[in-house]
């Protein structure tokens, strides 16, 4: 088993890994829209979607595992109506890849938080 960790600090003071390599298979925590190198966040809900694909897009390729090995996503949004803002960076990162998702409307850790995004990968 293979942890990838961004250095966020996020990670250290709860206790995960940015990713978990098991086999073939690549569980990606939840991403929010943080730059990680600069811990700032932008205001705006497709900025933060981009970079949270940024970020998740930097993991797989650190594991080995590519955007087109996304099996299964789990999109999180504190509005229904960003859903609309949002789409088009969700529908440009994985237009070809089209893997099973999920999105839910609720709550993040802090109020700057817009969206979260969570992938599985799998190798063949």
């Amino acid at each position: 088993m293979n942890r990838i960790s961004t250095g966020s600090p996020f990670e250290a003071s709860m206790g995960y890994s940015r990713a978990v390599v098991k086999g073939n298979w690549c569980f990606v925590s939840g991403v929010t829209g943080y730059d990680y190198t600069t811990m700032t966040i932008p205001e705006d809900a497709a900025e933060q979607a981009q970079n949270c694909f940024d970020t998740i897009f930097g993991v797989l390729d650190e594991a080995g595992f590519s955007a087109d090995d996304i099996v299964r996503v789990q999109y999180t949004v504190t509005d229904a109506a960003l859903v609309e803002q949002i789409a088009p960076v969700l529908g440009k990162a994985l237009d070809e890849v089209r893997p099973a998702a999920t999105m839910v409307v609720c709550g993040l850790i802090r109020p700057e938080m817009k969206v979260e995004i969570e992938v599985t990968a799998m190798r063949e």
